[in-house]
């Protein structure tokens, strides 16, 4: 299988964004702002999970020392 080379919509303002002359603390404050947003989606997806199912700390807890895992 080929792999494409049609860039999705992201590609494409990454690559406008990263085609100027940033410095290296633009980068890594641009890297550090889409983890932040990366993080926050995450966090959300696993409080609705957690509210859905009524998880606990203690089911974190049990799963994280489950020595099956």
């Amino acid at each position: 299988m080929e792999p494409s080379t049609k860039f999705t919509p992201l590609q494409q303002e990454l690559l406008k964004l990263y085609s100027r002359d940033i410095s290296e603390e633009d980068l890594l404050a641009i890297k550090d702002l889409i983890g932040k947003y990366y993080l926050d989606k995450l966090q959300k997806k696993v409080d609705g999970a957690v509210e859905k199912h009524g998880y606990t700390q203690e089911d974190f807890d049990a799963w994280l020392n489950d020595p099956n895992q």
